[in-house]
């Protein structure tokens, strides 16, 4: 299993980022969009456990594909766990956990994966899979600087 910890500073108090982190209307906004990030199902406003929402997103090569996931665990303005139950991954699991600290929040991303494929998917992850999510995490991150972190 290979795992992915994100840290970043936001500028912004809890119910603010609390409120735009937590929901999937938003993935989009902070995907890059050449992944063709779609959410398909109607969301609420506000995230519960157990709720089930599909994607359409395009990993590799434009090639389309669905993506569902779950959310498992919320606890409202701390943390809250999406875990994938169809798509490119054998197991997901993304932790996003919120820390109020002096002028913001601190928030965390951990997302515990493995890929499916066996000896293919272990070949595949430094050259493939692990770049590319890096890749998107950092555009995450700029996206995140302009919207909260600007002066």
């Amino acid at each position: 299993m290979y795992q992915l910890r994100r840290k970043q500073f936001v500028k912004t108090d809890i119910e603010t980022c609390w409120s735009f982190f937590s929901s999937p209307a938003n993935l989009s906004k902070i995907t890059p969009s050449y992944m063709g990030f779609d959410v398909l199902t109607d969301v609420p406003e506000k995230m519960y456990e157990g709720l089930m929402i599909e994607y359409k997103v395009r990993p590799l090569l434009g090639i389309p594909m669905k993506w569902i996931t779950e959310i498992t665990h919320v606890k409202d303005l701390t943390y809250f766990v999406d875990e994938q139950r169809k798509g490119p991954y054998k197991i997901w699991h993304h932790e996003h956990h919120f820390q109020v600290v002096n002028d913001g929040v601190d928030m965390i991303d951990i997302v515990s994966y493995e890929l499916p494929m066996g000896v293919l998917g272990k070949i595949a992850h430094p050259i493939i899979v692990q770049k590319k999510l890096e890749e998107i995490f950092e555009y995450r991150f700029k996206v995140v600087e302009e919207l909260f972190n600007v002066d």
